[in-house]
Formats: structure tokens, sequence, C-alpha cells
């Protein structure tokens, strides 16, 4: 008896931040349906004095050529998949068990989990808590306001700059839903590394992946159709 009083006295503490830990994503994520959520990013640097700008855009006053352009880019199965890209993941465990490099395979709904939960860099303990808090986002949320949300969050610019309305006014001085192709694609592919990127000043290869994301989003446009007004995008 004394001896599991003493195991339970080492145990009581992780147990507890354990269980705090699991209970924040499982309270927020509903409450996130109707509530305008601040990512770990926008967090830390507010907490570090360091500026954030980022206004919240519905996502029907987003261009639908923005939405196609990221979803084609970033996660071309999202309206399709369960918040996880089963295959793309199964590949991803399969080239770090060999000692390949790791290609991602972060669709859009893990990127949301990890921004709004967890922590930025190369890790297979984020990655493994990616899955189930992807999944259980997927769940809860409706596939629109999960982009909704992952446009109002991703980083677009080098300094503070989160979510579309900030990007858009930063690179182009315009407003989300006035995008053209050039424009929306080049935002886009913006994405991955918004502190190197500038989509307002794009060098050539920039240019060529933006163009070919364009060309892909008009040719596949309708498999974003889920994040459209009524189920549709104006392409």
């Amino acid at each position: 008896m004394a001896r599991r009083k003493t195991i339970w006295r080492f145990l009581r503490l992780p147990l507890t931040v354990l269980a705090i830990l699991v209970a924040i994503p499982l309270v927020l994520t509903p409450v996130y349906l109707v509530v305008q959520p601040v990512s770990v990013p926008m967090l830390t640097r507010m907490l570090t004095g360091q500026p954030v700008t980022r206004t919240w855009r519905d996502i029907d006053a987003v261009s639908d050529r923005l939405k196609a352009a990221v979803i084609l880019s970033e996660d071309g199965q999202f309206c399709r998949h369960w918040g996880i890209d089963v295959a793309a993941l199964r590949q991803e465990v399969d080239n770090y068990l060999s000692g390949r490099e790791a290609r991602g395979a972060s669709t859009l709904t893990m990127q949301v989990a990890r921004n709004l939960f967890l922590w930025n860099g190369q890790s297979p303990v984020r990655k493994a808590l990616e899955v189930p808090l992807a999944a259980y986002i997927d769940l809860v949320m409706p596939k629109k306001r999960i982009m909704e949300i992952y446009l109002n969050i991703a980083e677009w610019g080098p300094d503070g700059e989160f979510g579309i309305a900030a990007g858009s006014a930063r690179a182009f001085g315009r407003e989300p839903q006035n995008l053209d192709w050039p424009t929306a694609s080049l935002l886009a592919v913006t994405l991955p590394n918004p502190i190197v990127r500038n989509p307002a000043r794009p060098n050539a290869g920039l240019l060529r992946v933006a163009g070919i994301v364009a060309d892909r989003a008009r040719q596949y446009g309708d498999r974003a159709a889920c994040v459209g007004r009524d189920g549709r995008l104006a392409l």
C-alpha cells in the first residue's frame, strides 16, 4: 500500500498535466465553431512583444480562386478525407523508418491542429499528436469552418501577418475577395515559407510554381467545392 502511494505521488503531477493538455483541444475545438481562435504562433509573438496583424475574414468574403489554389497546392484531398490523408501518412512513416527524407504529409486539418494546439518544428512526436487531433477536428467541424480557420490563422508574411486579409493587403494592397488567378496562386504558394517567399516580388521559381498551381486549380477546382458558397466555387 505504501509503495502504491509513493508511485501515485510521483505520477500525480505528470498525469494531471497530461489530462489538462488532452482536455484543452477537446474543449476548445467545439468552442472554435463560433469563436475566432488565436494560433500558438500568434500567441507566442504577442507574449514576446512582437507585432501581430490579423483581421478575420468570413470564408465567403475570400476569393474562390484563392481557396481553390490553397487546397490544390496544399491538400488536394481536403474535401474527401477525414482530416488525415492516410496514403500520404503511410508513405511518410515508411520514409521515416527507412531513414529517407520526410516530405510532410500534413493535411490542412493537421496544420490547423498544429497551429492551434501544438508547436512548430519537425518532430515525430508532434506529427503523432497531429493525427488524432486532426481526426477530432474533422469530426467536430464542417470542412468549410476548418478552411475558414486555416485561412485566418496561417502565417502569410515575415512581420507577423496572419490570415489572408493581412497577407493579401501586404503583398498586393487588395482585399481577399478581389484576387485574380496570378495573385491568388502566388499567395497560395507562399504558405510553405512566408518568411522567405515574397508574393509581391516573386522570383522565377515562385512564378513557375504559382503558374502550375493556377492551372491545376482551374482544371480541378471542383475538388475544392466543399468550401464554396452552397457547395460551389465561382472560378
